[in-house]
């Protein structure tokens, strides 16, 4: 990972990581429930975002690295699990 993903990344986890703690709060405050829910959102929403940068990372080095070696075998593979990442992301 290329260091000003993984800083990114990292300070946006650290910001996630409040939020749920923020939200075990409200749940342990008997918060009204829908403004529970409106926060699970926005966590899903922010570990989306660092989802979508590193995977951005992925391709724009490994993936791109394996085109670029001409190596049939590792271009197959970084297509492999890209393909499968993808998926699970869509479920």
């Amino acid at each position: 990972m290329q260091a000003d993903t993984k800083a990114s990344a990292t300070k946006r986890l650290n910001r996630i990581e409040g939020q749920v703690r923020g939200l075990a709060k409200m749940i342990a405050d008997d918060r009204y429930c829908i403004d529970v829910v409106t926060q699970i959102s926005a966590v899903q929403a922010a570990l989306r975002k660092v989802e979508e940068e590193v995977l951005a990372d992925h391709v724009a080095h490994c993936v791109e690295h394996a085109i670029s070696s001409g190596d049939p075998d590792a271009q197959r593979e970084k297509i492999a699990e890209l393909i499968a990442v993808l998926s699970r992301s869509t479920r």
